[in-house]
C-alpha cells in the first residue's frame, strides 16, 4: 500500500486564537475547514498543517515544515515579533526552531547545499 501524502495535526486550545497565529506565521488564512473544530494549510508541493481544537492534548505535538529560503523565514519571524531559537545550520539542513502558544513545537527546515535527496 503505497503512502500517497500526508498531513502534520497539532492539538490546540482555541482553534480561533491558533488559527489566528498560524494565519500569521503562515501569512495566510487556513485553506480549508473541513469541520468546526478542524483548520488546515495546504502546501503547494504537497502535504498540509491541520489544526484541531482538542484542548486535553494541546501542546504535545512537534512537526518540522520545508522552507526554501530560512532567512526569509528569520526575518518574517522578526517581524512578527515571534520567538524562537537560534539558526542552527549544518552541510545537510538549515533549521529554526519554536514553540506555538499552545506549546506545540515547530521545526522549519531549508536543505543545506550538500544535502543528499531520498
Amino acid at each position: 500500500m503505497p503512502i500517497l501524502n500526508a498531513i502534520a495535526s497539532l492539538a490546540v486550545r482555541d482553534l480561533h486564537a491558533a488559527s489566528a497565529w498560524y494565519a500569521s506565521l503562515l501569512d495566510r488564512e487556513a485553506d480549508s475547514r473541513p469541520l468546526p473544530e478542524v483548520a488546515e494549510w495546504k502546501f503547494y508541493r504537497g502535504g498540509g498543517l491541520q489544526l484541531y481544537q482538542q484542548p486535553e492534548r494541546a501542546g504535545g505535538g512537534s512537526v518540522t515544515l520545508a522552507v526554501d529560503d530560512i532567512g526569509l523565514l528569520a526575518t518574517h519571524l522578526q517581524q512578527l515579533n515571534v520567538a524562537h531559537g537560534a539558526l542552527m545550520q549544518t552541510a545537510q539542513v538549515h533549521t529554526i526552531m519554536l514553540t506555538d502558544p499552545d506549546g506545540n513545537h515547530l521545526a522549519f527546515a531549508q536543505a543545506g547545499p550538500h544535502a543528499t535527496a531520498p
